[in-house]
């Protein structure tokens, strides 16, 4: 299992799969063919089914900016296709292909390319599944915050700290502005609107629902706008795990240092469904993004209120188990609907699974190894259609019926 640092990135939306992996790919290509006379690339699967509205063409056009480069939305199939973001670059030199590579953008900013082991990270996690991770934690009576640290070292903590600077920031960016997002839909930013919806007599639940909403919109707003964020553990999903840290701080006095230790146990959550099925809504829907976030939240929320080892498994089992089967329908091919709501409900998602977990962890029957498998083989047998294509569920009906 990869580092930490390679699931929480800083960089630009609206995708970490349609826009910082091809950004990504792109400059590894030019970096290998720097005297090239020209490229080509070709897009496919879901990075030629929605890459217009996820801004794919433009990510990889920056790179090559000031070069000869023909970009190609290539066949929409995916049967044939390694992985449903498949991209084959071209270079060309006096008339003649000179390199070629095919490269797959595999989930929140992360490449494969084929016949290159190298540019992938090392593993470093000597294990790969919660239940050897806690009996690792049991075994020595250490929380999992503490084994991140053992393994990855006290220089961790630097980098959470940017990351968690990083997440406040695209909150506050959100919550600062206002206007219509770019693209076809006409969205409305709302994060402001929801924040300063106070009323005297507002109870505290309605008071929690909505500041942690106002934050799950600024910052999915901030990525739907192109805004610098961060992969938790995608783009698409990266407003669920900053906003309710960010509520329950200003609630409770959580130090950035409890913060930050909430951060690494729940990316210790979203790197163990990386590492044993798929973060990538092209590939198995929107449950591994929006899904995954939501169990990172719940078990970093766990941590936050010191809950033991078994309820902060049960709150990441029961934050993914109840979207099992959720498709990526984006309207439009935009970051934008149902994206941004879905962030904010995944968030007030995740606090339910913090309190159920605090009165049944005792009686849970599932594991969380158990559903990240159960996510990855739902999402497998998921129709091409519902997963970040744009061709059925939400993004159909609403044309369907005149939107």
């Amino acid at each position: 299992m990869k580092s930490l640092k390679y699931l929480y990135k800083i960089g630009r939306g609206p995708s970490s799969s349609h826009t910082m992996g091809p950004d990504k790919a792109a400059r590894y290509f030019r970096k290998r063919n720097p005297d090239a006379d020209s490229y080509k690339v070709i897009l496919y699967g879901s990075l030629s089914s929605t890459g217009k509205g996820h801004k794919t063409d433009e990510a990889i056009l920056d790179v090559f900016e000031g070069c000869e480069i023909d970009l190609v939305f290539g066949s929409h199939e995916t049967d044939t296709l390694p992985h449903e973001n498949t991209m084959d670059f071209f270079a060309y030199k006096d008339g003649k292909e000179t390199d070629f590579k095919r490269i797959m953008s595999v989930g929140g900013g992360q490449i494969v390319v084929e016949g290159d082991s190298e540019i992938e990270e090392e593993d470093i996690y000597p294990v790969n599944t919660f239940g050897q991770i806690a009996e690792y934690c049991n075994t020595h009576n250490i929380r999992l915050y503490e084994y991140v640290e053992m393994i990855e070292g006290k220089e961790i903590w630097a980098y959470l700290h940017e990351i968690w600077k990083a997440m406040k920031n695209a909150i506050n960016a959100g919550l600062s502005t206002r206007g219509v997002l770019d693209g076809s839909l006409g969205v409305e930013r709302k994060a402001q609107f929801l924040y300063n919806q106070s009323h005297i007599d507002e109870s505290d639940i309605t008071r929690e629902n909505r500041l942690v909403c106002a934050y799950a919109f600024a910052a999915s707003e901030h990525n739907a706008g192109g805004g610098v964020i961060v992969t938790a553990p995608t783009c698409g999903a990266c407003a669920v795990l900053p906003s309710v840290l960010k509520y329950m701080q200003d609630k409770k006095h959580f130090s950035d240092d409890d913060i930050c230790r909430a951060l690494a146990v729940g990316g210790l959550v979203g790197n163990l469904v990386k590492t044993n099925a798929s973060i990538s809504g092209a590939e198995c829907g929107c449950q591994a993004e929006i899904g995954t976030a939501c169990s990172m939240a719940a078990a970093a929320l766990c941590e936050l209120f010191h809950m033991g080892l078994g309820q902060i498994e049960y709150a990441a089992e029961v934050a993914m188990e109840h979207m099992l089967g959720l498709t990526c329908d984006p309207v439009c091919g935009l970051v934008q609907i149902p994206c941004i709501e879905r962030n904010a409900v995944a968030a007030m998602r995740a606090i339910n699974a913090l309190s159920l977990a605090n009165f049944l962890s005792t009686t849970r029957k599932i594991s969380f190894d158990t559903v990240v498998d159960t996510m990855y083989k739902t999402g497998k047998d998921l129709k091409a259609i519902y997963r970040e294509t744009s061709k059925g569920g939400l993004a159909e009906t609403y044309f369907q019926q005149g939107s």
